[in-house]
């Protein structure tokens, strides 16, 4: 298939290189670039629907970006890699008509190394201040203090955005108007209980009818792939707890196992066993969590109760083992950190026996009661094709008829090893989300099930050198989190340090499929879709959070 792919990039852009691998990756001219690419999404024999991840990078004299494209439908992965002409005005083709996902993607691209996409309608930072000076990415970075000093006053509103287009060979700006004098805009968030304070939607109204929403990003960001740069690999594990508090194990999981790809390093038995159990009891508790939080938002009080006394427990064991409750720090390169605490059997089976009949309560105390189904069925729908093309994974995918858990797409741990139904509703809207979710708990519990009699003996962890320094090259892995898929990218150039690391975020494709999901319906459905969507913990990309 690489052969084929290769074949068909190169007979449109002849100057293209290609470098095989795991995985083919080929460097296109940015000339020739949207047209290769709208070929791979389009073409039968390649049928690039889904752009898993997109990384801004600085490669000295040019800045480019690195784009993983796969076929849900065939299967098959490939890398793009672009570079710009020079660093001065930086200008590539945008694909955000190609796949929605590449529309805030490209903004936070701009936003961190400065490089403006043609085509694309809103080229305004994501995260930063408009008026922030330079882009903190790009390795010539002044970081000094004085040249960004903490703003005092209010960040103006601002209805009208930068765009650019490439006319006669030359670049060509305009202004995309957001809103209009006459439109009556409201904001949702930050200070709102279905945003936590990490996001603002700027709402447009017409009566209760939702006509738009922007949305704005970045009010937790702290800059930790940029931190990555200067930290060692055992070091840059620290911060992948702290992106998302409900998939912490996943999420450090993703970037152990990106690193031992590196290092070609086999992980013990044992240590697959133990990983692939915390991050089902870590699936859990952020699904439980959802149930509480989303029910709350709706008015329901007593599930909220309900789901904070059972994600207890699940927080009792971790904290047994780990140490952590939100925060474990737990996954390390090569195994896990401590082996199991002497009762963590027990608790666990415990557990797993005691959840399925109280799931029986939150059914009829919520799913069942007729206000909350007609709030939630048929009200933020959104199609099998959007989701894929906004890069909406997880429940939410899974929700609209796409099977896109990676547990099956692309195995790891011990998921293979193991039998599990993937969860798979076709309705699209808010009621097939929720239930997708209250489906995979009971899914979890099953893989536990399977798994907590049946720990092999043997080390928690592999031996690792004091000084990790990976081989020179470009690693991508992957897991399911309890949002959707979780990835880790790491550029090394054969240092102690990484020369690029970048996460692929589960939540910001859910944070960008929210403005077409609630235009039509009305403002009171919004908290419903947002809290279906379940991104409110975490979405800001963890380049910043």
């Amino acid at each position: 298939m690489s052969n084929l792919i290769q074949d068909k990039i190169l007979a449109l852009a002849p100057a293209a290189t290609v470098k095989e691998g795991e995985v083919l990756t080929v460097t296109v001219p940015a000339e020739n670039f949207h047209a290769v690419a709208e070929m791979l999404r389009d073409d039968r024999e390649t049928q690039f629907d889904f752009l898993v991840c997109m990384t801004g990078a600085d490669w000295g004299e040019t800045l480019g970006v690195v784009y993983h494209l796969r076929s849900t439908t065939l299967g098959h992965e490939v890398v793009l890699r672009i570079e710009t002409a020079d660093r001065e005005h930086p200008v590539l083709p945008s694909v955000c008509d190609l796949w929605h996902s590449a529309n805030l993607n490209e903004r936070e691209v701009y936003d961190f190394y400065g490089i403006r996409f043609t085509g694309h309608p809103d080229m305004r930072r994501l995260y930063l201040r408009n008026d922030w000076v330079g882009y903190p990415f790009r390795k010539d970075y002044d970081a000094n203090p004085g040249i960004n000093p903490v703003p005092e006053t209010n960040e103006p509103t601002e209805d009208e955005a930068p765009c650019y287009e490439l006319k006669d060979g030359k670049i060509e700006k305009g202004e995309h108007v957001l809103f209009d004098e006459e439109e009556y805009v409201v904001n949702i968030g930050p200070q709102h209980p279905a945003t936590h304070g990490v996001l603002r939607f700027r709402t447009s109204l017409e009566g209760e009818i939702i006509k738009k929403i922007d949305v704005h990003c970045g009010y937790i960001h702290r800059g930790a792939e940029k931190m990555c740069e200067s930290m060692t690999y055992p070091q840059t594990l620290s911060l992948t707890d702290r992106f998302d508090y409900l998939g912490a194990h996943q999420n450090r999981h993703a970037l152990c196992m990106c690193i031992e790809k590196a290092m070609q390093l086999e992980v013990p038995a044992r240590a697959q066993y133990i990983r692939t159990i915390m991050d089902e009891l870590q699936r859990i508790d952020s699904h439980l969590l959802f149930y509480a939080t989303m029910c709350m938002d709706m008015g329901g009080l007593t599930p909220f109760f309900y789901g904070f006394r059972d994600r207890e427990m699940v927080l009792d064991i971790f904290e047994g083992t780990t140490g952590g409750r939100l925060i474990q720090n737990y996954n390390v390169i090569g195994g896990v950190m401590a082996d199991l605490a002497p009762d963590f059997v027990e608790k666990v089976k415990k557990f797993i026996a005691y959840l399925p009949g109280v799931l029986k309560e939150y059914h009829a105390v919520f799913t069942g009661n007729v206000i909350a189904q007609q709030r939630l069925k048929g009200v933020g729908v959104l199609s099998k094709e959007d989701a894929i093309s906004y890069g909406a994974t997880g429940p939410t995918g899974r929700a609209s008829g796409w099977a896109c858990d990676v547990r099956k797409v692309h195995p790891y741990g011990v998921y293979d090893k193991v039998e599990f139904k993937e969860v798979i509703h076709t309705e699209g809207d808010s009621f097939a989300r929720y239930m997708v979710r209250m489906e995979e708990i009971l899914e979890s519990l099953h893989i536990i099930e399977q798994l907590i009699d049946n720990i092999p003996e043997g080390d928690y962890a592999a031996k690792t050198k004091p000084i990790i320094r990976l081989p020179e090259g470009e690693y991508f892995a992957s897991v399911e989190a309890p949002r959707g898929e979780f990835g880790a990218y790491i550029e090394s150039r054969g240092d102690k340090y990484p020369y690029r690391m970048k996460f692929r975020s589960s939540c910001l494709p859910l944070v960008s499929v929210v403005d077409p999901l609630a235009r039509g319906a009305k403002i009171g459905d919004l908290i419903a879709i947002g809290g279906t969507m379940w991104y409110p913990t975490w979405t800001a990309n963890p380049s910043l959070t």
